[in-house]
């Protein structure tokens, strides 16, 4: 009962109507401000500490029959709510427990649509409710974010390909920093995207619980506001043949959508951070995707596993000859067991592309298989989107047979309404084969990862296999990604390259695959990155010859009871302390630039903790391989002075005493 009247209270205080055409709703620290106005157009803006952020922004959604929701609207009902619980979290990729606090306004209007607004201490989600009995034809939907200054705005645009239109991507483009008014309607971005204000909250765009519907993309006006952008619906497609055949759409529909009428439409997300440091913590993504609908979690393992295809296989000091073959995958198994791992990717190459059932020749399934169950040593397999797409279910039953729980599936590189329907077929077909998916060549998670927990990370992000062929994937690049793309979910940048090279050294040469900054840097993103599964993809040759800090690798989880931001900032640094049961683990990465910081242990209890440090070396500057074990002792009180060389990094492991 005492909660009950504490709900009412709250919603009373927090929601203010000004007429039959003007609601105002405040977050429950009251620090944000959304007001929804209906006068010619339905619009919304958004107040932090009594100052704009967002200017009124017109929001609508118009279907093929000419009706659309703004014009003559009026508040035919509304009705509010607060809500104070906690997700647990069954995967957590950043804490266990996840608060979920906000208030809620649902706007019902004369037209056969509702508004949803929920406002959090950390964002403001919106979303369209549709009340139509038959199916409806979404020719497009509106939704501007106005600013009220001219701010610097980092986004990763799209290039198109010379053999598809504009909307295939795979959703790995490095981030550029521009002012907003240097956007217009030709610049297509996929999100998130950051708007940093210099005198104000950073705000970064995003979206939620997307389903049966296309993802957003955003364009410029070339003045001070963006503009929500969606694919159009495919009505023809090709294969586009090559070494990954792909579905290429080459004739698209006068609409974005076709969908049930009675349904909620996916979350327009702002995050407001008033510190650089709370973006990377942020999860109002999680919060606002729809409940897991896999009702049994247990037999969802997460963990380390190994990648031979970024390295190419290019092993060394080994008495067979190196491939995709049976040999090889033994010895991965090995490394995996000795390191801590818990399993090996079985990378593009084990079977035809185009036949799961074709296996290559140089591999025994049957032995490897044995070999990894004697080892206790899990199997995954890389599979091309369009092949799993035709041969779903016996694809399943065989991985089933070969005790394999982890799947990687690639080349979907678009996000209409149809491939975000291929997401959900393939998370449902393997939830009922207990297997868990890693989506790559995919758009960002979008809160996925919570509906589909087997749907357990994904790519999205440039990652560690652009240094095979470019030098995109720079400090400055990665230490951009926890603050704007991770804020939509896990992604699977496959951290851990052993050969390390400075900004001048630097090559990207295929098959001896080096990366930009430090060993310690690569290191770090074991635990600054979240991804339920992380992947290796260095050289095991060379971990052989570097057990101990091997050892410390392994030792890292990849789920966390706990995440706090120490300390960051965007595009420069970030520190990031992560605990599991009793044990913490803090990592620092920095950009170009070398950084010395003070790292305040006071989030430790009072207790003692052997701390192992691995540090960049004193000739990292040079040497970027360079670095430095060490064990020593620290407590609470204690303020640990930690050094960065150029693109360098810091971990340490915390294990109470």
């Amino acid at each position: 009962m005492r909660r009950f009247c504490y709900t009412i209270i709250a919603a009373a205080i927090s929601v203010y109507s000004y007429g039959n055409d003007k609601k105002e709703i405040l977050s429950p620290d009251k620090k944000i401000k959304v007001i929804i106005e209906a006068k010619d157009k339905l619009s919304y803006s958004v107040s932090y500490k009594d100052n704009l952020v967002l200017l009124p922004s017109v929001i609508n959604m118009i279907l093929e029959n000419g009706v659309s929701i703004s014009g003559k609207i009026s508040f035919k009902k509304t009705t509010t709510r607060y809500n104070n619980s906690v997700i647990i979290s069954p995967i957590p990729e950043k804490r266990k427990n996840i608060p979920d606090i906000y208030n809620e306004i649902i706007i019902r209007f004369q037209q056969p649509f509702s508004l949803v607004f929920r406002v959090y201490n950390d964002g403001v989600g919106y979303r369209f409710l549709s009340h139509i009995k038959d199916s409806i034809t979404v020719q497009n939907e509106i939704a501007e974010f106005n600013f009220p200054s001219i701010h610097p705005i980092y986004f990763p645009e799209v290039v198109k390909r010379e053999n598809a239109d504009i909307y295939h991507t795979s959703f790995e483009e490095p981030y550029q920093l521009k002012p907003l008014d240097s956007l217009t309607e030709k610049n297509l971005c996929f999100s998130p995207v950051l708007i940093a204000s210099a005198d104000g909250p950073k705000i970064v765009i995003t979206e939620s619980d997307l389903e049966d519907y296309p993802g957003m993309f955003i364009t410029g006006t070339g003045s001070n506001s963006l503009i929500g952008h969606f694919a159009p619906y495919p009505l023809e497609e090709k294969t586009a043949e090559g070494e990954f055949p792909q579905s290429i759409v080459i004739k698209r529909a006068a609409y974005i959508a076709r969908t049930k009428g009675e349904r909620s439409f996916p979350w327009r997300v702002i995050i407001i951070a008033e510190k650089d440091k709370e973006l990377p913590g942020n999860d109002i993504v999680y919060r606002l995707a729809s409940p897991s609908r896999v009702n049994d979690v247990t037999w969802i393992q997460p963990g380390k596993g190994t990648d031979e295809w970024i390295i190419g296989v290019n092993l060394f000091n080994v008495p067979f000859k190196a491939g995709v073959n049976t040999d090889t995958y033994k010895f991965y198994i090995d490394f995996a067991k000795r390191f801590g791992f818990d399993r090996i990717m079985m990378d593009a190459g084990w079977s035809d592309y185009k036949d799961l059932f074709k296996i290559n020749p140089a591999i025994n399934m049957d032995e490897i298989t044995a070999y990894a169950k004697e080892k206790h040593i899990k199997l995954s397999m890389w599979t091309l989107a369009m092949t799993l797409d035709k041969q779903l279910e016996p694809a399943l039953e065989q991985f089933t047979k070969w005790g394999v729980d982890f799947i990687m599936t690639d080349f979907m590189d678009r996000d209409d309404q149809k491939m975000v329907n291929f997401y959900y077929k393939i998370a449902e077909a393997c939830a009922r084969h207990k297997i868990m998916i890693m989506y790559h060549g995919a758009f960002k998670t979008a809160g996925f990862n919570r509906t589909y927990p087997n749907a357990i990370t994904r790519e999205g992000v440039l990652g560690s296999e652009f240094n095979i062929w470019s030098d995109k994937p720079t400090p400055e690049h990665n230490v951009l990604l926890p603050f704007i793309r991770m804020t939509a979910g896990p992604m699977d940048y496959e951290p851990g390259i052993l050969d390390n090279a400075t900004q001048k050294t630097f090559r990207p040469v295929g098959d001896k695959v080096m990366a930009q900054g430090t060993r310690c840097h690569q290191a770090a993103m074991f635990i600054i990155y979240e991804s339920p599964i992380q992947i290796f993809s260095g050289n095991p040759s060379q971990g052989l010859m570097e057990p101990a800090f091997m050892e410390l690798l392994g030792s890292i989880p990849t789920t966390w009871d706990t995440t706090i931001v120490i300390d960051g900032k965007v595009g420069d640094y970030i520190v990031t302390g992560r605990k599991k049961g009793s044990d913490w683990f803090v990592g620092a990465m920095t950009d170009w630039t070398a950084r010395e910081l003070v790292v305040d242990l006071s989030f430790l209890t009072d207790q003692a903790y052997q701390a192992t440090i691995c540090k960049d070396g004193i000739n990292a500057d040079r040497y970027p391989s360079d670095y430095l074990l060490e064990t020593i002792k620290l407590t609470s009180k204690d303020k640990l002075t930690i050094k960065m060389a150029p693109g360098g990094g810091y971990i340490i492991r915390l294990r109470k005493q």
